[in-house]
C-alpha cells in the first residue's frame, strides 16, 4: 500500500475475538470532548512540535546522518518514544484531513527511514558511536523495546488512519529484529511492547508477532531481568503474573503490562490470563485507586503502593498512568463486556487524565496531587524546588505526547458492537456507523444528564441499542419516540431491541445530583472527609472560591452538599454550596480534643470546580477532600 492510498478507519484496537468489538465507525462531533480535540489540534499539537525540536529530539535523529554526530541531546535513552507518540496522534488527525503537522510528520518518517541500521535497530541513543552503552546490554533500563512498541503503534495508526505504510516497514523491520534477538530469553524493564506487538499481529497477520507478545507476558518474574535501582517488585518481575497478589510497583508499567496481557488474552483465549487480570483490577478499584481513578501514590518510585496508601497532597497519579489504566479498562471491557471497566475508564479520563493539561492546552501536570497545600512550592520528590503548577515540558517529557496521542483517538471509545447489536460506551455528540446501523447523538454530557440518540440508517429486522448505565446513575429513564420504555437493566446496561426505522428518537435520562462520597475506614488519609461529585465529574474547591475561609477549615457536610445548586460558569458547570468554617486552629501539633462542647463555626459560601479544570488561575491552596463537622467525636447530621 502506499501512502496515497485510502483504507476504511480502523480504531486503535482491532480484534473479533472478545465478547465485544471495537467500533471504528464513531465520530465526536460536539460537546466536551470535541473542544478538547479541536484544543489538542490548534494549540497542544502545535506546541508539542515546539517542544520537541527545542529539546533536541528530532536532532537526536538527524544527526545521526552526520559523519561525526554531535552528542545525544537529553537524559533518557528513551526519548524517540516522544516522537513516536507524537506521530501517533498525528495519524489521526491527518487521518481526518486536518494537514497542519503534514510538514513534521513527513519529516520524522523521512529520519526514521534513513537513520534505521540495516538490521532493522532504530534507537538515536545507542546507535550513536559514542553511546556509553551498546544495543541490547541494558534491558532493564534502555527501553529500546520499550521505543520499540510507542513506534509499533505509531506505525499502526498511520497504516489504518492515513493508508501510509512507510512507518509499517520501519517498525517491522525492527519488530522482526526483536522477534530473531529475543525468541528464547529476555524481557524489557519497561512494558509496553506487549500491547503494539498483538497490535502488529492484528494489522499484519504475521503470528510471530502475537507470540513474542505472549512469550514476554509469561517471562516477567521468572529472573530474566537483572533487577537494579529498585527490587522486583517495581518492574512486576518478582512473581509470575498470574501469581500477582496486587497491582503493585511503577503505575505505568504494571498498567502497560495489564493491557498488554489483556491483549494476549484476547487473542489467545488464555483464560487464567483473563482471571489474574480480573482479580488484579477488582483489588486496584478497591484499595488502590483515587477517587479521580488516579493510580500510584509514591513520588520515590513512581509506584502504587500499599493498599489504601492514597495520600492526597502527595499523590502521584501520573498521567501516563491514567491513559494506561483506560488502556487496560478498554481491553476488559472488549475482553468481557462488562460496563464496571468503562466506569472507571470515564472516571479516569474526565478527571485522572483530563487534569494533566492546562486549560489552554500548553502546559502540563506529570503528576496529579488532590490536595496542594497554601504553602507548597516543590514539585515532586525528586527536586529542590520547581514551579507550583503545570510546565511547558519536562526533562522526562512522556507525559505531553501521550495527552497528544490519546485525545486524538477518543472516538476509538465512544462504541462497541457485537453481533446484532451496538453499545453505547461514551456519551458525547457524535455520529456511529455499523454496517447495519446509523446512530446521531446529542447530548451536554457531562454537565447533563440527558441524551438523545435518533436513528438515522436501520437494519431491516430487530438489532439491540444498548446504553451504559454508569455505576454512580440511579433512577435512569429511556422513552422511545416519546413513550416510556421498561427495557431490562442488567450489568450496568440497558438493552433495546427492536425493529428500527430512521427518525426513531431515544431518550436517556441520567439524573446528576451533586454526591458525597466518603472513603474506606483503612485509607487513612481521608478518613472523616468527603469529596464531591457530580455525573462523572469529581470536585474540588481551591482558594480563589473560598474568600471568606481557608480551603483547609472548610466543614462540608451531608445537609450542605443536599442543598448545594449548580451553576455555569464559563463552559462549565460548578458547584456552589454553604458550609461551616472552623475556627483558627490551635497553635499546637497535637492539641488535646474538646470532647464535651462543640466548636464555634461560621456559616461561609464556597465553590466547588471540576477537578481537572484547577490550577488554571494561579497557585493557590486546593482539595478535593474536605473535612466534615463533627461534634463529641462524631459526625454531625
Amino acid at each position: 500500500m502506499t501512502s496515497k492510498q485510502v483504507r476504511p478507519l480502523a480504531g486503535a484496537v482491532r480484534t473479533s475475538k472478545g465478547a465485544v468489538r471495537p467500533l471504528s465507525g464513531a465520530r465526536i462531533t460536539g460537546g466536551l470532548l470535541h473542544d478538547w480535540q479541536r484544543r489538542n489540534r490548534r494549540a497542544t499539537i502545535p506546541h508539542t512540535i515546539e517542544q520537541l525540536r527545542a529539546a533536541g529530539n528530532v536532532a537526536n535523529l538527524s544527526r545521526l546522518l552526520e559523519d561525526a554526530p554531535a552528542p545525544y541531546r537529553g537524559r533518557y535513552p528513551f526519548l524517540d518514544t516522544d516522537l513516536y507518540k507524537t506521530l501517533e496522534g498525528l495519524a489521526y488527525e491527518l487521518g481526518d484531513g486536518d494537514t497542519s503537522a503534514r510538514e513534521f510528520f513527513d519529516e520524522v518518517v523521512g529520519l526514521l527511514e534513513r537513520v534505521q541500521a540495516g538490521d532493522g535497530y532504530l534507537n538515536s541513543f545507542f546507535q550513536d558511536p559514542a553511546a556509553a552503552k551498546k544495543p541490547w546490554e541494558d534491558l532493564t533500563w534502555g527501553h529500546e523495546l520499550y521505543n520499540l512498541g510507542h513506534l509499533i503503534q505509531a506505525a499502526v495508526a498511520a497504516n489504518r488512519r492515513m493508508g501510509d505504510d512507510r512507518l509499517l516497514r520501519v517498525a517491522t523491520r525492527f519488530a522482526d529484529l526483536a522477534v530473531e534477538r529475543f525468541a528464547e530469553r529476555g524481557i524489557c524493564g519497561h512494558p509496553e511492547v506487549e500491547m503494539a506487538l498483538v497490535e502488529l499481529f492484528r494489522e499484519t497477520g504475521e503470528r510471530r508477532y502475537l507470540t513474542l507478545a505472549a512469550a514476554f507476558v509469561d517471562r516477567r518474574g521468572t529472573g530474566q531481568m537483572e533487577h537494579s535501582i529498585f527490587p522486583g517488585e517495581y518492574f512486576q518481575d518478582h512473581v509470575p503474573l498470574r501469581e500477582l497478589p496486587s497491582v503493585t510497583g511503577h503505575a505505568v508499567r504494571m498498567a502497560y503490562l495489564a493491557a498488554g496481557a489483556a491483549d494476549v488474552f484476547l487473542e489467545t483465549g488464555d483464560r487464567s490470563l483473563f482471571e489474574a487480570l480480573e482479580r488484579l483490577w477488582d483489588d486496584m478499584v478497591a484499595t488502590k485507586l483515587y477517587v479521580t481513578g488516579g493510580l500510584g501514590s509514591r513520588h520515590s518510585d513512581e509506584a502504587i503502593g500499599d493498599r489504601y496508601e492514597l495520600p492526597s497532597e502527595r499523590a502521584y497519579s501520573e498521567t501516563c498512568a491514567a491513559i494506561g489504566v483506560m488502556q487496560w479498562a478498554w481491553r476488559m471491557f472488549l475482553a468481557g463486556g462488562d460496563a464496571k471497566y468503562l466506569d472507571v475508564f470515564e472516571r479516569v479520563l474526565y478527571n485522572a487524565y483530563a487534569v494533566g493539561l492546562s486549560a489552554d492546552g500548553t502546559a502540563f501536570f506529570y503528576d496529579n496531587p488532590l490536595q496542594r497545600r497554601p504553602d507548597h512550592a516543590q514539585r515532586s520528590g525528586a527536586e529542590a524546588g520547581g514551579e507550583a503548577l503545570r510546565r511547558a515540558w519536562f526533562t522526562c517529557p512522556c507525559c505531553p505526547p501521550n495527552i497528544v496521542r490519546w485525545m486524538a483517538q477518543l472516538a476509538d471509545y465512544v462504541a462497541a458492537e457485537r453481533d446484532g447489536a451496538v453499545l453505547i460506551a461514551a456519551y458525547t455528540p457524535a455520529t456511529i456507523r455499523t454496517a447495519e446501523l446509523e446512530l446521531a447523538m446529542e447530548t451536554a454530557y457531562p454537565w447533563d444528564g440527558d441524551v438523545r440518540i435518533v436513528v438515522e440508517r436501520a437494519p431491516d429486522g430487530p438489532y439491540g441499542l444498548v446504553l451504559r448505565v454508569p455505576g454512580w446513575a440511579g433512577n435512569v429513564t429511556v422513552t422511545v419516540n416519546g413513550e416510556p420504555c421498561q427495557a431490562p437493566r442488567s450489568g450496568g446496561w440497558i438493552t433495546l431491541h427492536r425493529a428500527w426505522s430512521p427518525g426513531d428518537e431515544v431518550r436517556l435520562t441520567l439524573p446528576m445530583p451533586v454526591r458525597a462520597h466518603g472513603s474506606h475506614p483503612h485509607l487513612d488519609a481521608t478518613r472523616g472527609a468527603l469529596s464531591l461529585a457530580r455525573g462523572p465529574l469529581v470536585y474540588c474547591v481551591e482558594q480563589h472560591d473560598s474568600p471568606q475561609a481557608p480551603v483547609d477549615d472548610l466543614l462540608v457536610g451531608a445537609h450542605d452538599v443536599v442543598n448545594a445548586h449548580t451553576e455555569r460558569r464559563d463552559a462549565a458547570v460548578v458547584l456552589r454550596l454553604e458550609a461551616d468554617a472552623a475556627p483558627p486552629p490551635a497553635a499546637e501539633l497535637y492539641p488535646e480534643l474538646p470532647l464535651h462542647e462543640a466548636l464555634p463555626e461560621t456559616r461561609v459560601a464556597a465553590t466547588f470546580v471540576p477537578y481537572f479544570l484547577w490550577g488554571n488561575r494561579g497557585p493557590q491552596a486546593m482539595r478535593v477532600w474536605v473535612r466534615t463537622p463533627w461534634t463529641n467525636g462524631k459526625k454531625a447530621s
